[in-house]
């Protein structure tokens, strides 16, 4: 289980370097938004398979999601929306981002906010308390961080997640030698998430803290192998 928060002073957030300098094009800039904020891109940048994998995330939670819902990052297509329509008349959805454009847009986006709060947090460096969250989604975040960002991420997602809460990851994965996207996908990959050949090498369990002892550990895998779902129940 990951050590209690010793944090007794918040440092002021600010956009990480590695995201001005690698990921500028496709999150900070405002024609960002206006490209990739469409729903049959994000389908297509997938494969055809965000609808798929956006469900098997939510389903984890459950038909009703009830309880205390974190959201890490902001996701282009319409994600959020439908984990808002899951939630249970009592439950709560606070999203987290770092970059305050992404913020706006998801402000834009949502037409219901009574359940849900959109703050500006760095998830490697989360502002919530030690075991507050019911359930802690990841949604294609993973891979466009460095290593140790990544490892921060992690560690910090797994903090707030309550005991017996669950904490849901989705990224890509390494394919299964026959499939041709093992191939296609090694050249999109390097020139655009140069990070991303990180999860195809290594474990997510693999940037647990040492110290994580999670009462289990899911994983299951999509689309030839080039995605996957982690779910860890602390």
């Amino acid at each position: 289980m990951a050590a209690p928060s010793t944090k007794t002073a918040l440092a002021p957030v600010v956009i990480p370097r590695y995201l001005e300098t690698t990921y500028w094009w496709a999150y900070l800039h405002p024609n960002a938004v206006r490209l990739f904020e469409r729903q049959w891109l994000v389908n297509l940048i997938l494969w055809g398979n965000f609808a798929k994998l956006r469900d098997a995330a939510l389903q984890e939670m459950g038909e009703v999601i009830e309880g205390d819902v974190l959201q890490v990052a902001c996701v282009y297509g319409d994600f959020t929306e439908h984990l808002v329509r899951r939630l249970g008349p009592s439950a709560h959805l606070d999203v987290i981002d770092v970059a305050p454009i992404q913020i706006k847009n998801l402000h834009a986006k949502l037409k219901d906010q009574r359940q849900v709060a959109v703050l500006r947090q760095d998830s490697a460096a989360l502002q919530f308390a030690d075991a507050r969250k019911d359930a802690v989604v990841v949604f294609f975040l993973l891979h466009e961080q460095p290593s140790d960002v990544r490892r921060k991420t992690i560690s910090e997602a797994l903090r707030v997640t309550k005991p017996g809460g669950k904490l849901i990851f989705v990224d890509y994965h390494r394919p299964v030698a026959i499939s041709p996207f093992r191939y296609l996908m090694v050249p999109i990959l390097k020139l655009l998430e140069p990070f991303a050949m990180d999860i195809w090498r290594d474990e997510i369990a693999q940037w647990l803290p040492a110290d994580a002892t999670p009462a289990k550990l899911v994983k299951q895998t999509y689309f030839g192998g080039l995605y996957q779902k982690v779910v860890i129940t602390r």
